[in-house]
């Protein structure tokens, strides 16, 4: 009988343990939630004041380029639990590069739903040098002020990627999506395979904290100046 006594208070006391574990987890989650989107709304907001003037420029820049089209490009991606919104970049391809992708399908040079290869004709003179330095992606910084997306976090995908996912891959798009996350700063990312990707991303979605997204701030800003992009 004390044996069994004995049995019933330490299954008690682990069940207590586990239980003030959890708690501890929720809270710790609940904080890191708080004070990302807390950051997001401040770092975005001051890098659209700060940024103002270069986009006016580049804007400029952009239509010269490309006459006739909007130099911001604006298309729907897949977020947080398959909510979609108007994800914007600034224009890096000629006006009517979805209609041009069907002929290029043929020449896809990554595996899986991605969509690359590594001399795009629709990529326009502009549109190469923003890539390449990432520029294209500030406008993204509307998108987190809004709540859509994240300073850090997987790449928004989309919506013809999302419909060819597997189960497992269905987990990118189970947190929301940001500006940068491990792929962004891997040296010469685009020739990296959509399963390597994905094992970026799933890394980023198992060790994601306040500590790891200031880490890849900070790496991104060493890429971006690196023109690492291509």
């Amino acid at each position: 009988m004390e044996s069994s006594r004995d049995g019933i208070e330490f299954s008690t006391v682990t069940e207590k343990s586990d239980s003030a574990n959890n708690k501890t987890k929720v809270k710790k989650r609940t904080a890191y939630r708080f004070f990302k989107r807390f950051f997001d709304i401040i770092l975005s907001a001051l890098g659209l004041i700060i940024l103002a003037i270069p986009f006016l420029i580049l804007s400029i820049v952009i239509f010269i380029d490309s006459p006739g089209a909007s130099p911001l490009y604006t298309q729907v991606r897949v977020g947080k639990d398959g909510r979609t919104f108007k994800f914007y970049k600034f224009r890096s391809m000629v006006p009517n590069a979805e209609k041009k992708l069907e002929e290029l399908l043929h020449k896809n040079e990554m595996e899986g739903p991605v969509f690359k290869i590594k001399d795009d004709p629709r990529i326009t003179r502009v549109g190469r040098f923003i890539r390449r330095s990432s520029i294209d992606e500030l406008p993204q910084l509307f998108n987190v002020l809004k709540g859509d997306m994240s300073l850090v976090g997987p790449r928004p995908p989309l919506m013809r990627e999302v419909s060819q996912y597997n189960d497992e891959q269905m987990m990118r798009v189970s947190i929301k999506p940001g500006i940068t996350c491990y792929w962004q700063i891997q040296p010469k990312r685009n020739s990296l395979s959509f399963d390597e990707w994905f094992e970026l991303d799933m890394k980023y979605i198992k060790e994601r904290s306040f500590f790891t997204d200031v880490k890849i701030l900070f790496k991104t800003v060493r890429a971006v100046f690196g023109m690492e992009g291509m």
